[in-house]
């Protein structure tokens, strides 16, 4: 039997609970309790209330999910580092 697919959804952090768990209301209006995954954890990222986040939800249980990526709204376009000396 081939393993079910995913739902990827954005949503934005409101509350941070102990054992690094969040309440995170998704853009269609849902509210579910999230937790950040495992590489997120290695990698020491930070997530805060109010942070927009990705989420990967199983088809079978609807009210949890894993937080896969954080965006970063304060970051502008990456600066250009190859410039030439004239």
């Amino acid at each position: 039997m081939a393993k079910e697919e995913l739902l990827e959804i954005n949503g934005h952090v409101t509350d941070v609970l102990p054992d690094s768990r969040y309440r995170v209301d998704l853009d269609n209006g849902h509210k579910l309790i999230a937790y950040t995954s495992g590489k997120m954890r290695q990698n020491h990222i930070r997530i805060l209330a109010g942070d927009k986040v990705t989420l990967e939800l199983s088809p079978y249980d609807l009210s949890k999910g894993r937080i896969t990526f954080r965006h970063i709204e304060q970051r502008g376009p990456a600066p250009n580092r190859h410039q030439r000396r004239r």
